[in-house]
């Protein structure tokens, strides 16, 4: 009756939760500091982000399978995005005169 897998949704909640407060907190009592350089620290965990995605991706044969059908659909979601973006935008500026 209960739901399945919840507690293991719980669990990967805390485990993104937690680094995020360490992560506030410890910024909040460094925000005085002069000059913290985590700029290379940032770049290199973004590496290894992008490698951890694309080895994902590569070993789950389902995923790889229907990575065009995905593709296809992020470019057509991103498109609509920019198109509806830009045509707000300009109903807007009409609407506060900025033209």
């Amino acid at each position: 009756m209960g739901n399945p897998g919840g507690g293991k949704q719980v669990s990967n909640l805390i485990n993104l939760i937690i680094p995020l407060i360490a992560g506030i907190l410890l910024g909040y009592f460094l925000r005085n500091k002069k000059h913290l350089r985590l700029d290379k620290v940032i770049f290199w965990a973004i590496i290894v982000l992008i490698f951890s995605l694309g080895f994902s991706i590569g070993s789950n044969s389902k995923l790889l399978n229907s990575l065009p059908t995905v593709g296809v659909t992020a470019i057509i979601i991103s498109v609509m995005t920019i198109l509806f973006s830009m045509f707000f935008l300009k109903i807007a500026r009409k609407a506060v005169k900025i033209e």
